[in-house]
C-alpha cells in the first residue's frame, strides 16, 4: 500500500445501509449451503429476514469468526472502500453464531469484504450486522 492510498483511507467514512438486499440474502445462501444441511439454509436466510441490525466492531467479529483480515489492498475490499465512496451505502454482514467449543463459533455468511474495509477505514467504528444463532436440532 502506497502512502497516497494510506491517505485516502483516512479520508474515507463508510457508508451502511441498516437492510440487506435480496442478493446479500442469495450469497449468504450460496455460502451456507457448503457449511450447513441444506434443508437448514431456508431458516437461517429466513431468521436473517427478520433479525435487528446490530452493530459490532471489526475486530471482534474476526476474534469470533477465526478469519483473518484481508488487507485494504485487496481487490474487493478496495471496491466495498469505493463503492461506499461513490455513496453507495454497504449493507450489513450476515453473520451465524456457532457453539462454544464446537468448532467456528461464529460464521461471515456474507460480508467478509465489507468487514475488512470497514477495518481499515477505522478499526474502532461499528460494522452493521445481522445475527442469527445456529439452528439446533
Amino acid at each position: 500500500m502506497t502512502a497516497g492510498s494510506i491517505k485516502i483511507l483516512a479520508k474515507t467514512r463508510l457508508k451502511w445501509s441498516k437492510e440487506p438486499d435480496d442478493g446479500d440474502y442469495a450469497a449468504a445462501a450460496t455460502y451456507l449451503s457448503l457449511v450447513i444441511p441444506a434443508g437448514e439454509v431456508k431458516g437461517a436466510v429466513a431468521r436473517f429476514r427478520r433479525a435487528t441490525t446490530t452493530l459490532h466492531k471489526p475486530k471482534d467479529l474476526e476474534r469470533a469468526s477465526g478469519e483473518e483480515l484481508l488487507p485494504a489492498d485487496d481487490p474487493l475490499v478496495k471496491a466495498e472502500i469505493k463503492k461506499s465512496g461513490k455513496g453507495k451505502r454497504l449493507a450489513p454482514a450476515l453473520l451465524v453464531r456457532g457453539r462454544l467449543g464446537q468448532g467456528r463459533e461464529l460464521l461471515i455468511a456474507d460480508g467478509y469484504h465489507r468487514i475488512c474495509a470497514g477495518y481499515h477505514i477505522d478499526p474502532k467504528a461499528a460494522i452493521p450486522c445481522r445475527l442469527v444463532d445456529v439452528q439446533v436440532t
